[in-house]
């Protein structure tokens, strides 16, 4: 128990998707401006993790290693998270239309979110069995929600703080990412 709980420690805040894997930039800079976007744009995400890790870890140690298909793991893999976010996809579009149309050009976008298969890649490349994948995949996204939540909050800051004109825009949220990013790096003893 206590070494699922360190993997879950560990991929949520010591190795955090964002903030020291340096994934999923677009999201966290585009869907940031606002702590309800923030959040749904991170539950969409952690929702496709999840069901990525589910599906893609059976798929690869059960299909494509006795088969010999390991050197097609990014193409297939890619393929299944797509098809997963179809599936997000339609399911926010008749729940929760006025989400869907706030998250625009971004939800498609979890397709090519670089942590979604991150995860699944580095849950077969960390040679994690089908528990301990789930736990990186709940742990992962968690960090990923957390890092979009505190950047909201951050955004929120930024637009009653005086910033110098030439910081004004996307170079102080850049700042502000860099610095949140160094904090994170203060984790890196815990486990």
């Amino acid at each position: 128990m206590t070494d699922l709980l360190k993997i879950f420690i560990k991929s949520a805040i010591v190795d955090n998707v964002v903030f020291i894997q340096y994934l999923a930039i677009c999201p966290f800079i585009g869907m940031t401006s606002e702590t309800g976007k923030a959040t749904g744009m991170g539950l969409a995400t952690t929702f496709v993790i999840i069901l990525a890790t589910v599906v893609t870890w059976p798929l690869y140690k059960f299909v494509m290693v006795p088969c010999g298909l390991e050197f097609l793991q990014t193409l297939i893999f890619i393929l299944v998270i797509a098809s997963l976010v179809q599936l997000v996809e339609f399911y926010l579009k008749k729940s929760a239309p006025g989400l869907y149309s706030s998250m625009g050009v971004y939800l498609a976008l979890i397709t090519t979110n670089c942590a979604v298969l991150g995860v699944t890649i580095n849950c077969i490349g960390k040679n994690y069995n089908y528990v301990q994948s789930l736990v990186y995949a709940l742990g992962t996204a968690a960090g990923f929600i957390l890092s979009m939540v505190i950047m909201s909050g951050v955004r929120s800051r930024l637009k009653i703080a005086k910033v110098p004109k030439s910081f004004e825009g996307t170079p102080i949220l850049y700042v502000a990412a860099g610095l949140l990013s160094l904090a994170f790096l203060g984790f890196k003893g815990l486990i």
